[in-house]
């Protein structure tokens, strides 16, 4: 995938939105093998202003608990996954499904970073040492737990009821979505 300047990205986003021409247009006017990236652009602009458009230099890391947040907020909302990456600022919308589904498949332990490279080769704690971690740490164990529970608890209970009546559950969702997003656009 081509990687293009925030000078370029800017000045399509603007001659999309104060031009004449569409997205497809815009696209074989500047070569662009496709219009998806212009769609992005201009969503990113609109939601983040110039941030949207900005590249990552690093590869950004986030916390457990910014994505449960993430995935709660589409739990208790119903928002697509582009609604929920507007409304917490992020700019893919896939990491938020891969978040979702490595939830689901693993439960919080799944969101938790994964330490990359090779393991240190210190010396490994003596056994007396680890019994006493494992006392100081069962209770931060069950409290985990707990809120995996209450968590896979929640989302149980949504899917049960989208199961249930799936045109009533999404319209209740939708509705409280749109007059959510209302009440920010009049601020």
């Amino acid at each position: 995938m081509a990687k293009y300047s925030e000078e370029f990205k800017m000045k399509l986003v603007t001659e999309y939105l104060y031009g004449n021409l569409g997205y497809k247009s815009l696209s074989k006017k500047y070569n662009i093998p496709s219009s998806t990236p212009l769609k992005n652009w201009v969503r990113s602009y609109k939601t983040q202003g110039m941030d949207g458009l900005k590249r990552r230099k690093m590869q950004e890391g986030y916390s457990v608990q910014f994505k449960l947040d993430t995935i709660q907020f589409i739990l208790e909302t119903g928002a697509s996954y582009q609604e929920t990456a507007d409304q917490f600022r992020l700019n893919n919308p896939s990491l938020i499904y891969r978040w979702m589904k490595t939830f689901n498949e693993r439960g919080i332990e799944g969101l938790k970073p994964i330490s990359k490279g090779r393991p240190s080769m210190s010396k490994k704690p003596t056994k007396s040492k680890n019994k006493e971690e494992t006392k100081l740490t069962r209770e931060e164990e069950l409290e985990r737990e707990n809120e995996l529970l209450r968590l896979e608890n929640a989302y149980l209970k949504k899917l049960k009821a989208f199961r249930e009546n799936p045109n009533a559950f999404h319209e209740k969702h939708r509705q409280k979505w749109h007059s959510n997003s209302k009440k920010k656009d009049s601020d």
